[in-house]
């Protein structure tokens, strides 16, 4: 699978969802963190559900779906 590592920011971006929602996503496998450090995390692009938005206003329209949990993984 080909990667495309981007930082928090630009995944968030990508997604149309919070920084926090990408780090909890990572925390609970449905994402791969790459690297580790304050500032040295990135996340492949590819990995990420891509948010709508408006063509000409760059305005998000409806957020990326939220990744499947990781097969075998027990949710509380």
């Amino acid at each position: 699978m080909a990667s495309a590592l981007v930082n928090e920011e630009a995944a968030a971006y990508y997604a149309g969802r919070p920084g926090v929602t990408i780090r909890r996503w990572a925390h609970e496998g449905r994402i791969k963190r790459y690297g580790s450090g304050r500032g040295q995390v990135r996340y492949n692009v590819f990995e990420l559900p891509k948010a709508e938005r408006d063509e000409w206003t760059r305005e998000l329209i409806t957020p990326g779906a939220t990744p499947a949990m990781p097969a075998g993984l027990r949710v509380a």
